[in-house]
């Protein structure tokens, strides 16, 4: 399949696309640069159902967006795929397992306290996750990094957020900028990332032609307004009619509503305003529990912003009336997982039309363009401080058994191209085995 052209490629069906996306929410481990790695391993390397201009499109327009930009990205390309029904299951399948494991280790949490195994699991992910996300930076890095300006503008970007500590949106705003002023200045240092008028790409499904859904109007945007709003509210106004408007479950529906709008820049960027409110405001959580909530979300698949998800479980855990603790406890995680993550939908269906007919805008090509280097420079400053904190943390031993699982496995998915399944469930097992042998 991969040696065909794309006139007679097959399309993906959209049974092999749910099963896909499906498996997809189970290994995507490692956070957003993590997910973004498995992503463009699978799909645009293996299955070659999105080529790489287009991944990279979808991939800046997503990075302007509040929330979760992988989940966004599957959307994007669930929707490209299989239109509205593709992009629904792409961005349900993506959350829905790591919310299913997060309700059962947070149960496990508040019922048993937390769990030695669990943290045991992660020691040997996190090293193999690092590989990957190393691996992704250069695959990426030699596709975007086409000339000096492309290097000096990851190189801005590493420093500016390693060193200085710059907020990632403005550290995105200003790369796009750049490109925008700069391909005026230097025209063609910038048309890296190509778009609708680029070479065609003939080894990719979807090649580079626009895809016949990508219609935008004022009534489609108008219709999808109307019912993501209707879906992303109805919720939240039942529990408060229902429950009164002081009750915990509308509470966090609208909290999380509002930290939805605001979440630039990724789970890191929004847990100190989420941790203060929670704990000093709303009194969910004790102090120290939401380190304990992101440590069991970085144990699961899908986006570490579902660390939220164990906010509202154990709020309403502790206020569950008139229900069970159990059961409010659930119906908080329900209701805080539906304010975080259905907005993603509506700004992809929304802007996704309108970002698919704009790739031939050159003066939009040198901006993402300038944006996708920034990318390489941010994606390799988290590449650096996640092996920091994995292999050299700070008051203790060198991680030597990290540092080793790490080589291989990146040694594995560069020379040898292992799969990412076998790569993350071989360091599962490991840390496993570490912590069986008290190694």
């Amino acid at each position: 399949m991969s040696e065909l052209p794309s006139a007679v490629r097959p399309h993906p069906t959209f049974a092999e696309a749910f099963r896909f996306w499906l498996k997809l929410g189970f290994i995507s481990f490692g956070g957003p640069t993590g997910q973004i790695a498995i992503m463009h391993e699978e799909l645009v390397e293996k299955k070659k159902w999105i080529s790489e201009e287009r991944f990279l499109h979808a991939l800046n327009f997503c990075m302007l967006l509040p929330g979760p930009e992988a989940q966004q990205l599957a959307i994007y390309i669930g929707w490209l795929l299989h239109r509205t029904r593709g992009g629904i299951v792409a961005g349900v399948l993506f959350v829905l397992p790591s919310a299913f494991i997060l309700w059962l280790l947070s149960t496990i949490y508040v019922a048993w306290g937390n769990l030695a195994w669990i943290s045991a699991i992660f020691d040997g992910l996190k090293p193999a996750v690092l590989a990957i996300v190393l691996a992704a930076v250069i695959r990426i890095g030699k596709r975007a990094l086409k000339n000096e300006i492309m290097w000096s503008l990851a190189a801005l970007a590493f420093a500016a957020i390693f060193f200085l500590g710059a907020p990632f949106p403005l550290i995105i705003a200003g790369a796009a900028l750049v490109g925008f002023v700069g391909d005026k200045l230097l025209p063609g240092k910038f048309q890296v990332v190509k778009g609708h008028g680029g070479k065609p790409n003939n080894e990719s499904v979807l090649g580079e032609e626009t895809v016949t859904h990508a219609v935008p109007s004022l009534g489609r945007a108008l219709r999808v307004c109307a019912v993501c709003g209707l879906l992303w509210w109805a919720p939240i106004l039942l529990a408060g009619a229902l429950l009164g408007w002081d009750h915990v479950l509308f509470k966090q529906g609208l909290f999380f509503s509002k930290a939805a709008m605001v979440t630039f820049g990724g789970a890191y960027a929004v847990l100190p305003y989420v941790s203060q409110q929670a704990v000093e405001h709303f009194q969910w959580l004790a102090p120290g529990q939401m380190l304990d909530g992101l440590a069991l979300a970085e144990t699961t698949p899908g986006p570490l912003i579902m660390v939220l998800q164990f906010v509202g479980f154990v709020g309403a855990w502790k206020m569950p009336a008139p229900f069970s603790p159990l059961l409010g406890a659930t119906l908080g995680a329900a209701m805080t997982t539906w304010a975080t993550f259905l907005p993603c939908f509506l700004w992809i269906f929304l802007g996704a039309p309108y970002i698919e007919r704009l790739r031939n805008n050159a003066n939009l090509s040198a901006a993402l363009s300038a944006i996708t280097a920034a990318v390489v420079g941010v994606v390799l400053n988290l590449a650096v401080w996640f092996g920091l904190h994995v292999l050299v943390p700070s008051g203790a031993a060198v991680n030597w058994a990290g540092i080793a699982i790490a080589l291989i496995a990146f040694i594995g998915l560069q020379k040898f191209k292992w799969d990412i399944i076998p790569v993350v469930g071989g360091a599962a097992l490991l840390g496993l085995v570490r912590y069986a042998v008290g190694w």
